[in-house]
C-alpha cells in the first residue's frame, strides 16, 4: 500500500478555488487552477501565487553553525557576513561531488541561519545537516514545520504584495535579500520563475488570509504545472532531473555556485569538483531550442549527425512565453553550440539548436524566435 499524500495548510483554500490537485514529491499539491497557459502569462505579465509549502524551511544557530554550514555547502556562507537578511544560492554535495541537494541559506544576523529544503529531501537532508553537526556539536535545528511558504511572481508581485502585506518597505528590498517585519513572518525577494517577486514564510494559520489578500490585488491562482513551464524558460534547474547525486555542479550549468576562493575551506565534495576541472567534465547541461510540434521530454534521446547518442534530455515542453519547443539536456563534453544535434521524437529526428541556458531573462526571450530555430 503506498504511503498518504501530505497536504498542505491551504488545501481546503485550493478546492475552493478550483485547484485540479496532483501528486507531487509526496504530496498532493495543485497542477493549475483551469489553465497552466493563464497562468503562465499570469505571472510574466503582472502576477501570480504558488503555494510552495511542500518545501521546508529549516533554521540553525549556535556557535557551529557558520562553520557547519561552510563545511556543508559549496557555495560560501562568509559571502553574507557583511549583512544579516541576504541570501545565497547554492549546492549540498557529496564527497564525489555529486549533487545531494539544492537551496537557498539566509542569515538571520548573530549565528543564525535559514535554509529552505526541497520538498523531496527535506527530510534526509536535515537529518545529513544533524548528522554533520554531530561531530562537532554547537549547533542548534529548529525544524520550522508549523509554517508554509507562499512564492508571489511576476513584473507586479512586488508592488501588490506591498498593497497587501500593508508593507510599503518591500519595494526597497533588493534581489536575494530577507526582511522579518514581525516574529511570525519572513519575506524574501527570491523566486523560481525568472521573474521579479517575493517568498512569504507564514505560520499556517495566517497563510489562507495572505493569499485572500494577493488575490484581491490581482495575483492570480498557479499551479506547480506553470511553475515548471516557467523555470525551465528560466533555465532553471528541478532537482531529480537535472540534477542528481550523480551529476556535478559542473555537468549541471552550477559551476557558478562552487566558490574555492578560500584554500583552507574544505568543503564536502571539493577535492572532487578540483580533480574534475583539472580533467574537464565528461558532460554538460545545454539549452536546447525545438519547433512548437517537436516537444521535448525528459529521457528523450540526443544524437549526432552521424546518429550517434549523444546526451539525453533532462527536462523539456512547450514554452508559452516563446512559442517553441526548449529543453535543458546532458550533452557530450566536446558538443557545443557549433554542433549539429537532432532530437529523437518517437520516428522522427527532429533539428535542435544548441544554446546557453536560460531562455527568458528580464522580461523578454533571450533567443528571438526568427533567430532561435536551426537552420
Amino acid at each position: 500500500m503506498s504511503e498518504a499524500l501530505e497536504r498542505t495548510a491551504l488545501y481546503s483554500w485550493h478546492q475552493a478555488h478550483g485547484a485540479r490537485m496532483s501528486p507531487f514529491a509526496g504530496w498532493e499539491m495543485p497542477l493549475h487552477y483551469g489553465s497552466q497557459l493563464r497562468e503562465h502569462e499570469a505571472v510574466r505579465q503582472a502576477a501570480g501565487l504558488f503555494d510552495v509549502s511542500h518545501m521546508r524551511p529549516l533554521d540553525l544557530q549556535g556557535p557551529a553553525a557558520r562553520s557547519l554550514l561552510r563545511r556543508a555547502l559549496a557555495n560560501d556562507i562568509a559571502r553574507l557576513d557583511a549583512e544579516p537578511g541576504r541570501a545565497l544560492y547554492t549546492c549540498m554535495l557529496q564527497e564525489d561531488g555529486g549533487i545531494l541537494d539544492d537551496l537557498i541559506v539566509y542569515f538571520l544576523g548573530g549565528d543564525r541561519y535559514r535554509i529552505v529544503l526541497n520538498a523531496a529531501g527535506a527530510r534526509a537532508d536535515a537529518s545529513y545537516l544533524q548528522d554533520l553537526a554531530e561531530e562537532e556539536g554547537g549547533v542548534e535545528f529548529l525544524r520550522r514545520d508549523d509554517w508554509g511558504i507562499l512564492a508571489c511572481q511576476g513584473p507586479k508581485a512586488v508592488a501588490w504584495a506591498a498593497e497587501a502585506l500593508a508593507l510599503p518597505e518591500l519595494a526597497a528590498l533588493k534581489p536575494f535579500r530577507s526582511v522579518a517585519p514581525r516574529a511570525d513572518l519572513f519575506i524574501a525577494r527570491t523566486g523560481y520563475t525568472g521573474e521579479d517577486g517575493i517568498e512569504i514564510l507564514a505560520r499556517h494559520g495566517h497563510l489562507a488570509a495572505i493569499a485572500d489578500a494577493l488575490l484581491a490585488r490581482g495575483v492570480v491562482p498557479s499551479g506547480l504545472a506553470a511553475r515548471d513551464s516557467l523555470r525551465l524558460e528560466a533555465g532553471l534547474n528541478l532537482y531529480g532531473q537535472d540534477m542528481t547525486t550523480t551529476d556535478s555542479p559542473d555537468r549541471s550549468h552550477l559551476g557558478w555556485t562552487v566558490d574555492l576562493r578560500d584554500p583552507k575551506r574544505d568543503f564536502i565534495g571539493r577535492s572532487a569538483i578540483e580533480s574534475e576541472r583539472v580533467q574537464g567534465p565528461a558532460q554538460r547541461l545545454w539549452g536546447l531550442l525545438l519547433p512548437r510540434d517537436a516537444i521535448p521530454r525528459h529521457g528523450y534521446e540526443l544524437l549526432s549527425a552521424a546518429g550517434e547518442t549523444i546526451g539525453t534530455v533532462t527536462s523539456g515542453s512547450f514554452a508559452p512565453s516563446l512559442g517553441l519547443g526548449i529543453a535543458l539536456a546532458r550533452l557530450r563534453a566536446d558538443v557545443g553550440p557549433d554542433s549539429a544535434v537532432f532530437l529523437q521524437v518517437r520516428q522522427r529526428k527532429v533539428p535542435a539548436r544548441i544554446v546557453e541556458p536560460p531562455f527568458w531573462r528580464h522580461g523578454q526571450a533571450v533567443y528571438p524566435a526568427e533567430e532561435s530555430l536551426p537552420q
